[in-house]
């Protein structure tokens, strides 16, 4: 089996489909049955593209984040090594840089008045434990690796961003002054900012921001009853509107991401990196009676996003805890039949998707249902082999990266920014492929088309975080 699943890799380069012009991506939010129980860990969505004179990696971790979800709020763990990975050139998917993120959270000191004690905080302890400790004063490192050089810190003890817990905790806690936003001082002030800038060039941010995807996951997740294909007449719902994530991004320097020399217009194999986030945890943990933990033993990848969805919506249950710890340079030799034959085609044809006036009915093709459910390396195996928009870079190496030509404007598949929908392509490609004649020209739609909140112009380029006191309500779900 191996073998054959090598052959088949070897020959995906040659499958003459290198000009696609657009590929799709989606939310991998709680994609796996492990990193479900564990969202500090988990990756969300894999953003990259060349803004200016830099490439900008965005990489979102904890989904789903109500922002009202205190009073302990959802922040970035002590015990994770978070890492975005970038790969370079034609054949290699070996990391070329590796950017490791940690986090350091300062212990908050409370008074128990079953103690006695005197309370120097004035009674303020009680508000440090509603906003979940107040500013949480957690820190980040940033160390950069190449392979052959010594690593170096890049960015060192920078700060993260509280909560957006609302107005009284921005004047108590935080010490906001009067007039001034959480964005306004946490981000746009230059005096109170907490944007850190890297040393010969760069940016870096950690902290909790608006969740820029977009997406109806509660009609997906319904036995794929997608609203506008499968129930017309029901509206259709963004499930993250008003959610907030934890994001790191990333302000790299064109040179420094392409191996030192600036790039040049027009597509290129050598100037085209790969973008992947994981997040590891070391492999022993001995949970301790007074709530602190011990971590020991070597570092074991948990959780990794490149193309998101592919994770959730292409590898088989029994594997996707195993994909998870994997790295891109494997796939190919291990996950190649589930590219191949797509278990969410049969599972459309099992609630009657492609029936006889089943909503998917015109995307069945000449050939009959099984030229969908069998064969497919053709047409899905290129999202995650090759992203350019004319085939011209060549791309022989195959894994879930996100493709970046660095001499070319960015957009989806080259790259992929805040805004881009890309649900729709990705429902088409799976269910229906790409070329299919269908009454889905654009994409079979989920729904939502953008973000419910503009994004911002200038760096982190995130929206901020949606207020936990005033954050607006979300739909209520209609009784049967």
């Amino acid at each position: 089996m191996m073998k054959q699943l090598r052959r088949m890799s070897a020959g995906l380069t040659a499958l003459g489909l290198l000009g696609m012009s657009t590929v799709a991506s989606a939310s991998s939010h709680r994609e796996a049955p492990a990193i479900a129980d564990d969202p500090a860990a988990d990756n969300t969505d894999t953003y990259a593209w060349v803004q200016g004179s830099n490439l900008v990696v965005v990489a979102n971790y904890i989904g789903l984040e109500l922002p009202e979800g205190g009073p302990n709020w959802a922040k970035f763990s002590d015990d994770v090594l978070y890492e975005i990975h970038l790969t370079r050139g034609a054949n290699s998917l070996q990391d070329a840089l590796t950017y490791q993120i940690r986090f350091k959270t300062a212990p908050v000191v409370y008074h128990d008045p079953m103690l006695n004690e005197a309370a120097p905080a004035g009674g303020r302890e009680f508000f440090g434990q509603l906003s979940g400790g107040g500013a949480f004063k957690q820190t980040y490192t940033v160390t950069m690796k190449e392979p052959g050089k010594p690593s170096k810190n890049i960015v060192v003890n920078a700060k993260v961003p509280p909560p957006n817990v609302g107005p009284a905790t921005n004047s108590v806690a935080y010490a906001i002054p009067a007039g001034k936003t959480y964005e306004q001082f946490f981000i746009d002030d230059a005096a109170t900012s907490y944007v850190a800038s890297i040393p010969g060039g760069g940016k870096a941010f950690a902290g909790p921001r608006d969740d820029p995807f977009f997406v109806d996951l509660g009609g997906i997740f319904d036995l794929a009853q997608i609203r506008p294909v499968a129930n017309p007449t029901e509206a259709a719902r963004d499930s993250i509107k008003y959610m907030n994530v934890h994001s790191i991004t990333l302000e790299i320097p064109l040179t420094v991401a392409n191996g030192g020399n600036a790039p040049v217009a027009g597509p290129h194999a050598a100037q085209t990196v790969g973008v992947w986030a994981s997040a590891s945890r070391q492999q022993v943990t001995i949970l301790r009676k007074d709530g602190d933990d011990d971590h020991y033993g070597g570092w074991r990848q948990v959780s990794r996003l490149g193309l998101p969805l592919i994770n959730e919506a292409v590898i088989g249950l029994q594997d996707k805890d195993g994909w998870n710890r994997r790295a891109p340079n494997d796939d190919a030799t291990y996950y190649a039949q589930y590219f191949d034959k797509p278990i969410v085609v049969r599972d459309a044809e099992a609630i009657g998707f492609y029936a006889a006036g089943g909503p998917l009915a015109a995307c069945v093709p000449g050939g009959g249902l099984a030229a969908l459910e069998s064969g497919r390396l053709g047409d899905i195996v290129p999202i995650i082999n090759l992203p350019d928009h004319t085939g011209a870079e060549k791309i022989n190496s195959i894994g879930d990266v996100l493709r970046v030509d660095l001499g070319q404007p960015s957009g989806f598949p080259n790259g992929r920014k805040l805004d881009e929908d890309v649900v729709d392509v990705e429902l088409k490609l799976l269910l229906c492929t790409l070329n299919a004649g269908t009454p889905f020209p654009a994409g079979i739609p989920d729904g939502p088309t953008g973000n419910e909140t503009p994004f911002k112009a200038t760096f982190p380029y995130l929206a901020s975080p949606w207020e936990g006191r005033s954050a607006n309500p979300r739909s209520a779900n209609s009784l049967p």
